[in-house]
């Protein structure tokens, strides 16, 4: 849900959760339609031909062809004939981040932007044709019921996931408080699923967690990008100030994201007056660079950041620009490699678009969503040290601290 500026842009990145697809094909019933049918350049049976045409006579035919002789009339619900052709226009794009929200679900995205909403408290994308986890929300029923970043969801109850879009799957996931789910799972390096019944709960979306860890190291433990992370990193960074510490973690992993105002004003802290935090390349090759403020308070302290593969979007912005800017040491596993823009586009008083209008480049112009972020030190986390309550991940930046040379 990345917003920048005055655009306010969403990476969807969460989704947690996010939902079906599709564009206003005008001509159709409820809104201006034949003004939206008439800004399309070069329709045929519509007016004369021209070059480039597009030929919506297909189309017609076959809604006429449903009107007249469909067997089922009762069945025919005309407007959500309209919001199921603009999700199959947009699943020939490919790109599980540009989504149309109808009524019910734009309501449902902005829940989940405000961080209150009732589930189980994970993000999922379609990631090579199989629904997949971001990251689960920490403390979520997700979480509790170890779900992690990079399960395939092979089954929701019995339905089986393949061909879902991420908000059919969210349809199906998403319920009140109390209720349950069934999710059938496939870990990596596993080659057996296994089912897991998950409790839905109201979620609250936590922000930033710190701790002190022996005398000289402090951990800053930032598990999502919303519209008051960067307050809220400027007090862990007051505190980390005061508590005597001079060495500094930050944890990214599983934070699926969130806002790119927040992770251009996080990076700040630690670069200097314009440096480039993170390019922006749109279709017709442009650039946008989004650069640092210039805060820079803490220039030499020695700093490791943490990612694995629930650390997506905003996270990898960041990530990246310090890394780039051999500002700190990443260790971990690689991140889940979500690199695009989206904008929230309105289509009508109660629906929206989100659209996909640019992805994102490092600083160095490594490209983030066919590449992910590699830390400088891969450290893997199994199974048994999540069982074991080990963190390799943690000890191995603790280490890297406590040997920091200049």
């Amino acid at each position: 849900m990345e917003m920048s500026g005055n655009k306010k842009r969403i990476l969807v990145v969460f989704a947690l959760i996010i939902i079906g697809a599709s564009f206003s094909l005008g001509a159709a019933f409820g809104y201006n339609k034949k003004a939206g049918v008439e800004e399309i350049l070069g329709i045929t049976n519509q007016n004369e031909p021209i070059a480039e045409t597009v030929d919506f006579g297909p189309f017609w035919t076959v809604w006429r062809t449903v009107e007249s002789d469909y067997a089922l009339p009762e069945n025919i619900d005309r407007q959500e004939m309209v919001w199921s052709a603009i999700n199959g226009l947009l699943q020939s794009l490919d790109d599980p981040y540009t989504v149309f929200f109808p009524p019910e679900e734009k309501k449902m995205f902005e829940s989940e932007v405000k961080g209150n909403f009732e589930g189980v408290g994970m993000e999922i994308a379609v990631e090579k044709g199989v629904l997949t986890v971001v990251a689960p929300i920490k403390g979520s029923p997700a979480f509790k019921a170890g779900i992690k970043a990079k399960d395939k969801v092979l089954k929701i109850d019995d339905k089986s996931t393949e061909n879902l879009t991420v908000d059919e799957a969210v349809k199906l996931i998403r319920g009140e408080k109390g209720t349950s789910v069934r999710l059938t799972v496939l870990s990596e390096g596993e080659d057996k699923s296994r089912e897991i019944n998950v409790v839905r709960d109201t979620i609250q979306v936590p922000i930033i967690e710190t701790e002190k860890i022996g005398s000289d190291i402090f951990r800053i433990t930032l598990h999502s990008f919303s519209e008051r992370s960067a307050f809220e990193f400027q007090s862990a960074l007051r505190t980390f100030a005061s508590s005597g510490a001079n060495k500094l973690i930050i944890d990214l992993r599983n934070n699926p994201g969130g806002y790119l105002e927040s992770a251009v004003d996080i990076s700040s802290w630690f670069l200097g007056t314009g440096d480039v935090v993170l390019r922006e390349k749109y279709r017709d090759g442009e650039e946008r660079l989004h650069r640092s403020r210039g805060y820079n308070v803490f220039p030499k302290t020695p700093l490791v950041v943490l990612v694995n593969g629930g650390s997506a979007s905003a996270s990898e912005i960041l990530a990246g620009a310090l890394r780039d800017h051999k500002r700190a040491k990443l260790v971990g596993e690689k991140t889940f490699g979500k690199g695009s823009v989206q904008e929230l586009i309105p289509i009508t008083s109660d629906t929206s678009l989100k659209l996909t209008v640019a992805r994102w480049l490092t600083p160095n112009g490594e490209d983030i969503t066919k590449e992910g972020i590699k830390p400088d030190v891969e450290v893997k986390m199994t199974a048994e040290d999540v069982q074991a309550e080990k963190d390799p991940q943690l000890d191995k930046a603790v280490e890297i601290l406590k040997n920091w040379t200049e």
